[in-house]
């Protein structure tokens, strides 16, 4: 994708990073993007903290949306069109499944008293991973020991859960999202692992496609993961994936986002922080208190959103009410 004019802020290097001070040649062929020292992620890290701005602290950014915001969400819907966004429960082990979740039957209608028979089953999942569509609550990321807000990490979780943090603090969420389709503004199919999106891709993929990401919106980055999962099959997601690299943070800090969610987990892959490797979970989570949504299956909403001809609608994220939970499984629904 071609960058954007050189008076668009947005196109910019992130001050003080090695994208500012190297040409892109060579480093980008290597994957990931430029690389970024620990120096410089710090101070992106500081840059878009948000600590000491709400309360309560533990619903970080969904503290922006209000019942305006909701409204604003609201009135996108047009068609009545749903989208489930979240991946069938997967049981089979894979290299982007090394625990997959459990399903069995617990009654086959042989166990209560006749009339009506019943069946029940059972269902767990290790769902922070690859393989599970979930949230990431506040609580479970901490940077230099330290959860959003400051707080420190080993003084709120333990063995009983989270203190702070939790994904029962969040709620459910109703705002705007934006669908930042990646391979639809590209004209290719997908994304390869390992391919950065950059800050000027994203305001690229804002103009291509006719959107604005603005304060307490979803923003949904697809890359295709899961249409070339299924055509080449399946590889290890934790070793190479395309995502969001650094520099494209403070482009969405500055436009006050509340949630970030894509087909991956948002960090590109293997990442260009050396010692940091899920840079953008530490920059939205623990500095942003931006909750994550990843492996959201986002294929049916990028053909959803061609037809309509808009990448714009109304979200909505329930997660589960799990005291001291540090996320949760979901499967949120896009309304056009």
């Amino acid at each position: 994708m071609s960058g954007g004019p050189a008076d668009d802020p947005a196109a910019r290097p992130v001050p003080g990073t090695t994208a500012e001070t190297e040409t892109d040649t060579g480093r980008e062929a290597a994957g990931s993007g430029p690389a970024v020292s620990r120096a410089e992620f710090d101070s992106v890290f500081a840059s878009v903290s948000t600590w000491g701005r709400w309360s309560p602290a533990d619903r970080g950014a969904w503290n922006r949306v209000t019942t305006d915001h909701v409204r604003r969400a609201a009135a996108l819907v047009r068609s009545g069109t749903t989208v489930q966004l979240g991946l069938p429960w997967n049981t089979r082990a894979g290299p982007d499944n090394s625990r997959p979740a459990l399903h069995h039957m617990t009654d086959l209608g042989d166990v209560e008293a006749p009339e009506p028979a019943t069946h029940k089953d059972f269902i767990a999942a290790d769902y922070h991973g690859k393989a599970v569509s979930h949230l990431d609550a506040l609580s479970h990321v901490a940077y230099r020991g330290r959860l959003y807000d400051g707080r420190p990490a080993r003084e709120y979780v333990d063995a009983g859960g989270a203190r702070f943090g939790s994904v029962e603090a969040l709620g459910p969420l109703v705002t705007k999202g934006v669908l930042l389709d990646l391979p639809a503004v590209l004209g290719t199919d997908w994304l390869e692992p390992g391919h950065a999106v950059r800050a000027r891709d994203v305001a690229a993929a804002e103009r291509a496609l006719g959107v604005t990401i603005d304060e307490g919106c979803a923003v949904l980055l697809r890359s295709g993961r899961f249409r070339r999962r299924r055509e080449l099959g399946p590889w290890d997601a934790d070793a190479a994936g395309a995502g969001l690299h650094v520099d494209a943070v403070p482009l969405l800090a500055g436009r006050a986002i509340a949630l970030l969610g894509g087909d991956g987990d948002s960090d590109v892959r293997p990442s260009p922080v050396e010692g940091v490797h899920s840079p953008v979970h530490a920059l939205a989570v623990a500095a942003m208190g931006v909750p994550l949504l990843d492996n959201l299956d986002l294929e049916a909403l990028s053909a959803a959103c061609a037809a309509a001809r808009r990448y714009e609608f109304m979200v909505v994220v329930s997660p589960l009410r799990v005291p001291g939970g540090t996320g949760s499984p979901v499967n949120p629904v896009a309304i056009l």
